[in-house]
């Protein structure tokens, strides 16, 4: 049962990050799966039950490599600060690789948290699958309004990547705009609180994705085009 985050897995990220080594966290091995690992899970499954409720077809799995993501950082990449200082979890849509499908999001860090839905990166076959589906007017308009209302809620969108439309596009039509972006998401972002380290935070979560639903379901549709 999932009873809230850990105030000592929040205390483990922040030992964490004043000593960012294999060495240091395989002393720390043990409380990390009890501290972080083990209400990472009970909140995927029971986040998972929740959001049923607005879909199916959801992937909530309490897995490493799964809903939940490795601590390990890519060597091949971060030669130094070996170990994940922030705690992504992921509940995603469809068939396609969790990264590249519309999904319900959060991450966690020493300090805050982060709520979304959407795709925060678009590789490039589905960048060019997001620019061909903008080709049609009632797509471009869906998505120009749910973002404008998301925006009057309070929530973030992404910056946009590009300064140059694409071919193809009529860079004077009202909504070419979103053919600027490389990511179509939407978030807000909090400080921990009492809510995090309580299970009320499966209900305050789940109403941000009630908010986000419009937006999850529009870049779903997108990734079915693929």
């Amino acid at each position: 049962m999932f009873n809230g985050f850990s105030k000592d897995g929040v205390k483990l990220l922040k030992d964490i990050s004043k000593n960012n080594t294999k060495d240091f966290f395989l002393t720390q091995e043990e409380r990390y799966k009890k501290e972080i690992l083990e209400p990472n899970r009970a909140y995927v499954k029971e986040m998972g039950e929740y959001l049923q409720i607005l879909t199916p077809n959801l992937h909530a799995e309490p897995k490493v490599n799964r809903s939940l993501f490795k601590i390990y950082r890519d060597s091949r990449f971060h030669l130094s600060n070996p170990i994940k200082e922030r705690i992504g979890i992921i509940i995603w849509q469809g068939s396609g690789h969790r990264m590249q499908s519309s999904s319900f999001y959060m991450h966690y860090s020493a300090y805050s948290y982060f709520v979304s839905a959407g795709i925060r990166w678009f590789k490039p076959p589905l960048l060019k699958a997001y620019r061909e589906y903008l080709q049609k007017e009632e797509h471009r308009e869906a998505l120009h309004n749910i973002l404008e209302d998301l925006k009057q809620k309070g929530f973030n969108l992404p910056e946009k990547r590009y300064k140059r439309y694409p071919r193809n596009c009529n860079s004077k039509d009202s909504f070419s705009y979103l053919y600027l972006y490389d990511a179509i998401f939407a978030f807000k972002e909090f400080e921990l609180d009492e809510v995090f380290f309580s299970k009320e935070v499966l209900d305050s979560n789940f109403s941000i994705y009630q908010e986000l639903f419009a937006l999850e379901q529009w870049v779903y549709e997108l990734t079915l085009s693929l």
